[in-house]
């Protein structure tokens, strides 16, 4: 397989979620491919390693085929896809939005685009436009400990918060390294480890924008991503997991602590686990290291990049079990 065709399949997936589905979670896989082209070509794995995540990610995409693949004849001048994203995504920057998918789902697409130069016709770039203006208006997320999602819509950062002034990438990759360090427990629960994970992809979002050179949109979508710290600050040390204020249509108390991995994505053993079975948690397999692996390399601290993988451990190993 042509491995830059990961890159137009998830493209070709993103850019018919919310056509083909009326909805914008299908999305998740076709982040996932390319999520997985990247981790497997940027980060200096062993070829074995490379070649398996690249094995994984071509039987996720053989199970979640395109209803349609992109037009065979791309003629979107690249300038153009890229700006009609970019002005979506903008007009969704107001606040949070489920955990900071909009900025996920349009940093891989421009990331992909970017390496690819060019890929499909105006009418598909249309369609990852349609996905990310959907994101208006909607909730900061689903799951919650001790907050409400309409108390997350209302925070704000004020000064007693404590939080830095992010002025670029490293320092925004600092910061999401020291946040996930921070935490006593990592529960397996929607509401735990899959937002911890999502406060590491939103904010490699807000980093590929910004390394694309998009630095307005960066800077525009810092503050959602310094509440959704916000809200996950409460849950950094829970002293009693079976009497939390959960907020969840899908977690349950008491709350069940996250098992710890024996091998990281970064070592070729992890990768010969039984990913199909679980369905790559929804692509989850491939979004969570490809994010945190990119913060891992921005930042020099080697206690610091120690303890966030120790810790990363127990966000990638609760993808494995079944609640």
């Amino acid at each position: 397989m042509d491995e830059r065709q990961l890159l137009a399949y998830g493209l070709s997936l993103i850019a018919q979620c919310k056509r083909a589905t009326g909805d914008i979670w299908q999305a998740h896989i076709g982040a996932a491919a390319i999520g997985g082209y990247f981790l497997a070509h940027e980060y200096g794995l062993d070829d074995e390693t490379a070649e398996a995540i690249r094995s994984q990610a071509d039987r996720m995409r053989a199970k979640h085929p395109t209803v349609k693949a992109a037009s065979s004849s791309p003629d979107c001048v690249p300038e153009r896809a890229e700006a009609m994203i970019a002005d979506a995504l903008e007009q969704t920057l107001d606040r949070l939005h489920w955990v900071g998918h909009n900025v996920i789902y349009s940093a891989v697409s421009l990331k992909a685009l970017r390496e690819l130069g060019q890929w499909g016709n105006e009418d598909d770039i249309a369609g990852i436009v349609e996905l990310i203006r959907a994101f208006k208006g909607t909730i900061p997320g689903r799951s919650w400990i001790g907050v409400t999602a309409s108390e997350v819509k209302r925070m704000s950062i004020e000064e007693s918060d404590g939080m830095p002034r992010i002025e670029g990438a490293d320092q925004l990759s600092e910061f999401v390294l020291v946040e996930l360090a921070a935490f006593q427990t990592i529960y397996r629960a929607e509401s735990h480890h899959d937002l911890i994970g999502h406060l590491l992809t939103f904010s490699h979002g807000l980093n590929m924008l910004h390394d694309l050179g998009f630095r307005e949109l960066f800077e525009k979508g810092v503050p959602s991503l310094l509440v959704l710290a916000k809200a996950l600050r409460g849950s950094r040390i829970v002293e009693r997991a079976e009497a939390v204020k959960l907020v969840s249509p899908v977690d349950r108390l008491p709350l069940v602590r996250s098992p710890r991995s024996a091998h990281l994505p970064h070592e070729r053993e992890y990768w010969q686990q039984d990913f199909a079975g679980h369905d790559w948690d929804f692509g989850h397999v491939f979004k969570f290291p490809f994010s945190f692996y990119d913060h891992l390399r921005r930042v020099t601290d080697e206690s610091l990049r120690a303890r966030a993988m120790e810790q990363f451990r127990y966000i990638v190993q609760s993808n494995l079990v079944k609640a």
